[in-house]
């Protein structure tokens, strides 16, 4: 049972670690990483998008299951997150009122991501501020 666990647990930080690498260089342009909601006010004129930390929990919190299955729940963010970063429209946008206006919709990445970096930047996002507020 170890020998199985140990490659599907290096697999998947491998996933994680590249998803990450694939937010530097496609998303950090725009979406700070982590920043507390009091510091964004300080900021906000620099600011060219909603934190990661707002867009994940945003996420997070408009995706409603009815029995409440964390795999299923994941699974759901992430093919929303995939289909959202190439092809995003107001109609989809899961954002703030407030930060859709001040920020609007965000340009496709559908030209810069391939299907496979869309599914671990996603994987990313949501494993990255699970359990982390927007405080």
């Amino acid at each position: 049972m170890k020998k199985t666990l140990l490659p599907l647990a290096l697999f998947s930080s491998l996933l994680l670690a590249n998803g990450y690498e694939i937010y530097k260089n496609n998303c950090a342009s725009c979406h700070i990483e982590m920043i507390a909601k009091e510091e964004v006010l300080n900021n906000l004129d620099k600011m060219k998008a909603p934190p990661m930390v707002e867009v994940s929990n945003q996420i997070r919190s408009n995706i409603i299951i009815k029995d409440d299955d964390e795999d299923v729940h994941k699974h759901l963010f992430v093919l929303f997150v995939k289909d959202y970063i190439r092809n995003p429209e107001l109609s989809k946008s899961m954002c703030h009122p407030g930060a859709l206006e001040r920020f609007d919709v965000m340009p496709s990445l559908k030209t810069k991501l391939t299907e496979q970096e869309a599914q671990e930047v996603a994987t990313w996002l949501y494993e990255r501020y699970e359990g982390v507020a927007f405080r």
